[in-house]
């Protein structure tokens, strides 16, 4: 099992992939190179943002319907207690970006020196619905 010191503190999102289980195809889930972070402190409790880079740039007037489900869709939020158990890290989420994740988050990860790597993560992708599994990886600041 992991040391949990080994996992605290902030590691910024290098890549992320979603894999579909229907097809096999792989591609970037917010497009390549996002621009996030997971932080776990001692407390037991963890953060994780992250932002397709391309988002829209700023305006000056108000967003649109569809411009603000897009947005929604670039991006990914929530806060969490977290415990480790072999080789996952389950989050209890308390809020979220997307209210289906409330509740607990089972993610499988592995640590290599400053790299985090959290993959075999299965979801629905909530801008396509479809059934995935995800790979993140992580660098630690």
């Amino acid at each position: 099992m992991a040391d949990i010191e080994a996992l605290i503190g902030s590691w910024r999102m290098d890549a992320w992939t979603r894999t579909s289980v229907a097809t096999g195809v792989t591609t970037d889930a917010l497009g390549p190179s996002p621009i996030g972070y997971i932080a776990y402190h001692r407390c037991g409790r963890m953060m994780a943002s992250v932002f397709r880079r391309d988002r829209f740039p700023p305006k000056d007037r108000a967003w649109t319907t569809e411009e603000k489900a897009q947005l929604f869709d670039d991006m990914l939020a929530y806060v969490a207690t977290y415990h480790l158990e072999e080789g996952r890290v389950i989050h209890e989420v308390d809020g979220s970006w997307n209210p289906n994740w409330q509740g607990a988050l089972d993610r499988p990860f592995t640590l290599e020196e400053n790299r985090l790597f959290i993959s075999g993560a299965p979801g629905i992708d909530p801008a396509t619905g479809e059934e995935v599994i995800y790979r993140m990886e992580f660098t630690k600041d």
